[in-house]
């Protein structure tokens, strides 16, 4: 199972980036795949996840409005479109699988089986 997260890189505040997350080795449609970012000295959080099996994705308030998740079953990709970034943005964004369907968009705890290694983010002011 390979999880291959790209795209990250420095940018202006009030930039953009697509984040890619690519995908091997496991049935694509049994999984959500997640992103999810980290911070220094901050909690692992959340921001956006997509599923398959019921067509349902979940963002995170504070990214509501400037991310925009999507995949392509043929490419077997997730990207995550950021707009509008803003310094406290920056971060490592990882990709994730969570299991059948977006646990965060029904209040359920997600269950990670699987990771990508994580691209950084930087945003400067």
């Amino acid at each position: 199972v390979q999880l291959q997260a790209s795209g990250g890189g420095l940018v202006q505040a009030g930039g953009s980036l697509r984040l890619s997350c690519a995908a091997s080795g496991f049935t694509w449609d049994l999984y959500a795949i997640a992103w999810l970012r980290q911070a220094p000295g901050k909690e692992r959080e959340e921001v956006a996840c997509i599923s398959s099996r019921d067509g349902r994705i979940y963002y995170a308030d504070s990214v509501k409005g400037r991310f925009t998740i999507s995949r392509d079953n043929a490419k077997n990709t997730v990207y995550l479109q950021i707009t509008s970034l803003k310094p406290e943005d920056t971060a490592i964004y990882y990709c994730a699988t969570d299991r059948g369907v977006c646990g965060a968009a029904y209040g359920v705890e997600p269950v990670y089986d699987y990771w990508g290694q994580g691209t950084q983010v930087t945003v400067s002011s």
